[in-house]
């Protein structure tokens, strides 16, 4: 009996992992065609390999420049949500502040609304309403970065908070009787305990950054723009260059994958740490 349920779920979990990849793998198929085969009979088996698609992707500029982009603007973004956010909810677990819980949860109800619904006032504050001389928040990389924080941090207090209330506060009180400032005691203590939280919180901003494409989309021209933004500039009155477009597609895949699959035992020991009290 339990073989037999052994084997079901490896064949359940074997069908779900085929069709989550399906798509992954057909977008590789699309990007190693030519036009010719592209419009051709269609195949599920790639046959043959056409290089073309990923050359002319990585040796084009605006690829090379949307692509620094993205690595700087997500890097950036995903550091100061999680110090931000580590900073945040030390003080809502430690503290006693009036209304607290209020503030939490108002905090957790800025990430509902969805992002179209801001997108008209954020155009009008980003090109007209911050200025300096002539600079403004529009089209600029720390426009984004500031813009994205604003999105992710809520999310980076909701998942820290479980983790630092999982913290015995007698660390807190033992550190400060031995004579420990606030500086030493956060970064000796709580953040030595909380890294597992830190850095999954550190890891899935950085996605969350890296796969935005409306704010980018709107809120940036030439300069700023991110990877993502790319992929809709394949598409024009003249037809779409979906070779090209796949191609983009799976290079801008790649990173996130190599990161998940080097850091997935940290994003498992994050999202479990804390969960159990006692």
């Amino acid at each position: 009996m339990r073989k037999q349920s052994a084997v079901v779920s490896i064949a359940l979990w074997t069908l779900l992992s085929l069709v989550t990849l399906a798509p992954i793998y057909w977008l590789f198929v699309v990007s190693a065609k030519s036009r010719v085969d592209l419009f051709g009979s269609p195949s599920f088996l790639l046959k043959s390999f056409f290089p073309d698609n990923y050359v002319n992707t990585l040796t084009d500029p605006s690829f090379q420049k949307y692509m620094l982009n993205s690595i700087i603007i997500a890097t950036s973004n995903a550091v100061l949500v999680t110090l931000l956010g580590f900073l945040a909810t030390y003080a809502l677990s430690r503290f006693k502040l009036v209304g607290k819980e209020n503030v939490f949860f108002w905090t957790i109800t800025n990430r509902m609304a969805p992002p179209a619904v801001f997108l008209l006032p954020l155009f009008l504050i980003y090109t007209q309403v911050v200025a300096i001389g002539d600079w403004r928040l529009y089209d600029t990389r720390i426009g984004l970065i500031l813009l994205y924080c604003v999105f992710n941090l809520p999310f980076a207090v909701w998942t820290l908070r479980s983790i630092i209330d999982a913290i015995p506060i007698e660390l807190d009180e033992a550190a400060t009787i031995d004579g420990a400032s606030t500086f030493q005691l956060l970064t000796r203590v709580i953040f030595p305990l909380a890294r597992p939280g830190l850095a999954v919180t550190m890891i899935l901003t950085w996605i969350f950054a890296w796969n935005e494409y409306l704010l980018a989309a709107t809120l940036t021209s030439v300069q700023a723009r991110t990877i993502t933004t790319l992929l809709a500039e394949y598409v024009s009155v003249t037809g779409t260059n979906w070779g090209q477009l796949a191609a983009t597609a799976m290079l801008t895949i790649v990173p996130a994958l190599v990161i998940l699959g080097v850091v997935q035992r940290h994003i498992v020991a994050g999202l479990t740490f804390g969960a159990v009290k006692g």
